[in-house]
Protein backbone atom coordinates (compact mmCIF):
# COMPACT_ATOMS: atom_id res chain seq x y z
CA UNK A 1 0.00 0.00 0.00
CA UNK A 2 1.62 2.87 -0.90
CA UNK A 3 1.82 6.20 1.31
CA UNK A 4 -0.77 8.24 -0.77
CA UNK A 5 -3.28 5.40 -0.68
CA UNK A 6 -2.96 5.25 2.97
CA UNK A 7 -3.48 8.62 3.66
CA UNK A 8 -6.82 8.84 1.23
CA UNK A 9 -7.42 5.72 3.79
CA UNK A 10 -7.38 7.86 6.87
CA UNK A 11 -8.97 10.42 5.36
CA UNK A 12 -11.72 8.23 4.47
CA UNK A 13 -12.35 6.62 8.02
CA UNK A 14 -12.18 9.80 9.29
CA UNK A 15 -14.82 11.05 7.35
CA UNK A 16 -17.08 7.94 8.90
CA UNK A 17 -16.03 8.93 12.27
CA UNK A 18 -18.36 12.44 11.87
CA UNK A 19 -20.95 10.84 9.86
CA UNK A 20 -21.03 7.13 11.26
CA UNK A 21 -23.19 5.68 14.09
CA UNK A 22 -22.10 3.22 17.01
CA UNK A 23 -21.04 0.66 14.92
CA UNK A 24 -18.50 2.72 12.95
CA UNK A 25 -16.59 2.92 15.93
CA UNK A 26 -16.77 0.25 17.20
CA UNK A 27 -15.42 -1.50 14.15
CA UNK A 28 -12.45 1.60 13.93
CA UNK A 29 -11.53 2.54 17.06
CA UNK A 30 -8.16 0.78 18.61
CA UNK A 31 -9.08 -1.01 22.04
CA UNK A 32 -8.35 2.42 23.57
CA UNK A 33 -8.58 6.18 22.01
CA UNK A 34 -6.82 8.97 23.52
CA UNK A 35 -9.05 12.13 23.14
CA UNK A 36 -8.22 15.00 23.57
CA UNK A 37 -11.15 18.33 23.32
CA UNK A 38 -10.93 21.62 24.95
CA UNK A 39 -13.69 20.37 27.35
CA UNK A 40 -12.04 17.16 28.41
CA UNK A 41 -9.28 14.90 27.92
CA UNK A 42 -9.11 11.12 28.36
CA UNK A 43 -8.10 7.72 27.16
CA UNK A 44 -11.35 6.24 26.57
CA UNK A 45 -12.11 2.41 26.04
CA UNK A 46 -13.98 1.61 22.52
CA UNK A 47 -17.07 0.74 23.77
CA UNK A 48 -17.47 4.19 26.37
CA UNK A 49 -16.63 6.16 22.90
CA UNK A 50 -19.08 4.26 20.77
CA UNK A 51 -21.97 4.73 23.78
CA UNK A 52 -21.24 8.12 24.16
CA UNK A 53 -21.95 8.95 19.82
CA UNK A 54 -25.59 9.10 20.25
CA UNK A 55 -27.89 8.90 17.41
CA UNK A 56 -26.97 12.24 15.58
CA UNK A 57 -24.22 12.63 13.23
CA UNK A 58 -22.46 15.50 11.70
CA UNK A 59 -24.14 17.05 8.27
CA UNK A 60 -22.58 19.07 5.67
CA UNK A 61 -19.12 17.93 6.52
CA UNK A 62 -16.24 19.87 4.40
CA UNK A 63 -12.30 18.34 5.67
CA UNK A 64 -9.67 20.26 4.05
CA UNK A 65 -6.53 18.69 4.55
CA UNK A 66 -3.58 19.83 6.38
CA UNK A 67 -0.96 17.23 6.84
CA UNK A 68 -0.36 13.58 6.87
CA UNK A 69 3.09 11.69 8.32
CA UNK A 70 3.52 8.23 8.74
CA UNK A 71 5.62 7.61 11.90
CA UNK A 72 6.00 3.28 11.14
CA UNK A 73 4.80 1.52 8.38
CA UNK A 74 2.46 0.64 11.34
CA UNK A 75 1.55 4.14 12.47
CA UNK A 76 -0.02 7.71 11.07
CA UNK A 77 -1.12 11.00 11.64
CA UNK A 78 -2.91 13.02 10.07
CA UNK A 79 -4.52 17.03 10.50
CA UNK A 80 -7.12 18.97 8.51
CA UNK A 81 -9.73 21.83 9.11
CA UNK A 82 -13.21 20.27 9.40
CA UNK A 83 -16.66 21.72 8.97
CA UNK A 84 -20.03 21.01 9.61
CA UNK A 85 -23.46 21.12 10.35
CA UNK A 86 -25.48 19.55 13.39
CA UNK A 87 -28.83 20.97 13.23
CA UNK A 88 -28.24 24.66 13.84
CA UNK A 89 -24.95 24.38 14.95
CA UNK A 90 -22.21 25.25 12.83
CA UNK A 91 -18.96 23.98 14.07
CA UNK A 92 -15.44 24.70 12.78
CA UNK A 93 -11.77 23.11 14.10
CA UNK A 94 -8.60 21.94 13.94
CA UNK A 95 -8.37 18.25 14.00
CA UNK A 96 -5.35 15.56 14.58
CA UNK A 97 -5.98 11.82 14.56
CA UNK A 98 -3.62 9.07 15.17
CA UNK A 99 -3.92 5.58 13.56
CA UNK A 100 -1.97 2.23 13.84
CA UNK A 101 -2.53 -0.31 11.59
CA UNK A 102 -4.37 -3.61 13.28
CA UNK A 103 -3.41 -6.63 10.51
CA UNK A 104 -4.92 -5.35 7.13
CA UNK A 105 -7.24 -2.52 9.19
CA UNK A 106 -6.49 0.93 10.63
CA UNK A 107 -7.97 1.97 13.55
CA UNK A 108 -8.33 5.31 15.29
CA UNK A 109 -5.93 5.42 18.63
CA UNK A 110 -6.15 9.18 19.06
CA UNK A 111 -7.75 12.33 18.10
CA UNK A 112 -8.17 15.78 19.23
CA UNK A 113 -9.69 18.78 18.20
CA UNK A 114 -9.43 22.61 18.36
CA UNK A 115 -12.55 24.71 17.85
CA UNK A 116 -12.14 27.43 15.29
CA UNK A 117 -13.86 31.02 15.42
CA UNK A 118 -16.95 31.57 13.32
Amino acid sequence: MTAETIENKLYELEQGFWTGGEDFYRTHLDDWCLTAFPEMTALLDREKIAQQVGDTRWGDLVMTRKGYLSLAPDFAIICYESSAKRGDRAYRALVSSGYVRRGEDWKMAFHQQTPLNA
